[in-house]
């Protein structure tokens, strides 16, 4: 919420929140980032191909993405790499450390990627009418 607005981004809800067990099938685009520390765990950013295409148009200043090609790739992967370090630095001030692994982009429809050993929390996030799903798993 904090950090799509500086990005460009204008209408940031929160959608519905559930809960996941070990797996998330992918949507065509998973991004995973991990976290240790005294917090430990793993965050799936999920989302369509034409989301992210359309998310990396934007960072890219509306510049034009017609596939997801390693410019796209990149600026999609460093927004996950900017909300999950704005969420650490928020863990950080509240006296907890957490340190964050580089992001990871997985690309296909056809995989599940395991996010917790048990449980895991789903957060919808629509962003100017586009989805992203949060898979937290925190163990």
């Amino acid at each position: 919420m904090t950090i799509m607005p500086q990005l460009g981004f204008q209408n940031i809800v929160k959608g519905k929140l559930s809960v996941g067990d070990q797996f998330v099938e992918s949507k065509g685009i998973t991004i995973l980032v991990g976290l240790t520390d005294q917090l430990r765990g793993n965050i799936a950013y999920n989302m369509t191909e034409q989301t992210a295409m359309q998310i990396a148009s934007k960072m890219m200043m509306g510049m034009p993405v017609a596939s997801l090609d390693d410019l796209a790739q990149s600026a999609i992967s460093e927004l996950t790499n900017m909300v999950t370090g704005n969420a650490a630095t928020s863990f950080e001030k509240e006296g907890l450390r957490v340190d964050i692994s580089p992001p990871s982009l997985v690309v296909g429809e056809q995989f599940r990627a395991k996010v917790s050993s048990t449980k895991f929390i789903i957060v919808e996030m629509v962003v100017d009418s586009l989805l992203i799903e949060l898979n937290i798993g925190l163990g």
